[in-house]
C-alpha cells in the first residue's frame, strides 16, 4: 500500500464512526495490564483513539487518560460515550502535549496508520524517561477452523494482513524500529497475544467487518458483494447460522520503553 492508499484508509471511518463506536470491538483486559506494566506513572495518552474502544479499557486499571484522536466524527463518539476523559484533536505526527507529559503511549488498531518516521519522534517527545509505547491489534484466531473459513470468504479489504496471528507478528514486529539506520528512540519490542472474544450474531458480526478500512473505501456494488458472500458463509455455518455466539479472538501487544 502506497502513502496515497494509506491516508485513503486511514481517514474512511469518520463515515462509519457510529457503527465502528457499536459494533468493533473492545480489548483484553489482560492485554492492557501487560501493555502498561513497565510503565514509570499512571499518565496514559491513547493515540489515534478512534471512538475510544481501548480508551474505555485503559480506565479500568486505573490509569489518567488522554485520548488523542484526528477523525472528527470519531472525536465526537468518544466523548459522547466518555465524557469524563480529556479528548484532543491531534495525530500520532502532530501530538497536542507537552515534552515527557505522559509514561504511556498506547494505540488500539492503529500504529500502523501512523507515519513512524515523523510520528516515532513525536512518540518519544511527549514520553517521560522510560516511558511505554504500545501497539494493540485485535486479531481473528483463524487456528479456529470457521474463522479461518471466515478470513478466507471475506478477502483481504475485511481480513487484513494483520488480522490474524501469525500475519499480526510478522507485520509489526519491527513497527517501532527505524528505518534507514535512524536514530533509536525505543528499546527491543516485545510481542504476545492474549485470548479473547467478543458475543456476536452473524448481523452483528457482518457490520463489524463492514467498518474495516478496506470495505469502507470499495465501491458500492463491491462491497454489498463481499458482504453478501460473508453472509452466505456465516448461514452456512453450524457455529454461526442461529443466535448469538462468541467470536474467538486474541489480542496481540507489541511493546517497547522509551531510551
Amino acid at each position: 500500500m502506497n502513502q496515497d492508499e494509506r491516508s485513503l484508509h486511514a481517514s474512511s471511518f469518520g463515515v462509519a464512526a457510529t457503527a465502528y463506536a457499536e459494533h468493533r470491538p473492545d480489548y483484553a483486559q489482560a492485554a492492557v495490564r501487560w501493555a502498561l506494566e513497565p510503565a514509570p506513572g499512571p499518565r496514559v495518552l491513547d493515540l489515534g483513539a478512534g471512538t475510544g474502544k481501548l480508551t474505555a479499557g485503559l480506565l479500568a486499571p486505573g490509569a489518567e487518560v488522554v485520548a488523542v484522536e484526528p477523525d472528527p466524527a470519531m472525536l465526537a463518539e468518544l466523548r459522547r460515550s466518555l465524557p469524563g476523559v480529556r479528548a484532543l484533536r491531534g495525530s500520532a505526527e502532530a501530538i497536542p502535549l507537552p515534552d515527557a507529559s505522559v509514561d504511556a503511549v498506547l494505540a488500539g488498531n492503529a500504529m500502523h496508520w501512523f507515519d513512524m518516521a515523523v510520528a516515532g519522534p513525536e512518540i518519544a517527545r511527549v514520553l517521560a524517561p522510560g516511558g511505554v509505547l504500545a501497539g494493540l491489534w485485535n486479531l481473528l484466531d483463524d487456528r479456529v477452523d470457521w474463522v479461518a473459513g471466515l478470513a478466507r470468504t471475506a478477502g483481504s479489504a475485511a481480513v487484513g494482513p494483520r488480522d490474524t496471528p501469525a500475519a499480526w507478528r510478522a507485520e509489526t514486529a519491527a513497527m517501532h524500529l527505524p528505518k534507514a539506520g535512524g536514530p533509536a528512540r525505543f528499546g527491543s519490542p516485545e510481542q504476545t497475544a492474549f485470548p479473547h472474544g467478543q458475543r456476536r450474531t452473524a448481523d452483528t458480526l457482518v457490520a463489524s467487518l463492514a467498518t474495516r478500512a478496506g470495505m469502507l473505501v470499495m465501491p458500492e456494488r463491491e462491497r454489498e458483494a463481499a458482504l453478501g458472500r460473508i453472509r452466505a458463509f456465516l448461514a452456512g455455518e453450524p457455529e454461526t447460522a442461529r443466535g448469538e455466539f462468541t467470536l474467538p479472538m486474541l489480542t496481540g501487544v507489541l511493546r517497547s520503553r522509551r531510551l
